[in-house]
């Protein structure tokens, strides 16, 4: 099976992600997909870096860096996956990378990192061709969960 994993450095995402190895240590086998949209550059940011190339590495750069602890986390539980940084609107891109990815199913936090609150997560349920699981994010008076990731 292989797991689609949206990543967008959200408290919820890396809950997903941690969620996805429970599954996997509860006897689930699967391959990851990490993947992480960087919206469209600002107007601001057209005029004032002027360079489309600068533009794109800077966003290609988060997008790395938010991806850099769910890399973490499967890396530490010896768990193969791909990643990928990709630009444009995070629903549609999202399910234009499950589908030639050839993902199964998706795992995904329910309330991310975006101004519409959840609007990408219920777009991806609304237009995703497969499965999606939404995880809550752990509440604030709830410790996040002891995953070290590895299996047990």
């Amino acid at each position: 099976m292989k797991i689609f994993l949206p990543v967008d450095g959200s408290p919820a995402a890396l809950a997903a992600v941690q969620h996805a190895l429970r599954l996997v240590q509860e006897g689930l086998r699967a391959d990851f997909v990490l993947a992480n949209v960087q919206e469209p550059a600002s107007l601001y940011e057209m005029v004032v870096a002027h360079d489309p190339d600068v533009i794109e590495q800077v966003r290609s750069d988060a997008g790395a860096d938010l991806l850099a602890s769910a890399e973490a986390l499967l890396e530490g539980a010896g768990l193969s996956y791909e990643s990928e940084v990709a630009g444009g609107q995070p629903a549609a891109v999202l399910v234009e990378l499950l589908e030639n990815y050839g993902c199964d199913a998706v795992v995904m936090g329910a309330v991310g990192t975006g101004s519409g609150a959840g609007s990408v997560a219920l777009a991806l349920v609304q237009h995703s061709p497969v499965p999606v699981t939404l995880v809550r994010p752990p509440a604030a008076d709830e410790a996040p969960p002891e995953d070290t990731g590895a299996p047990a």
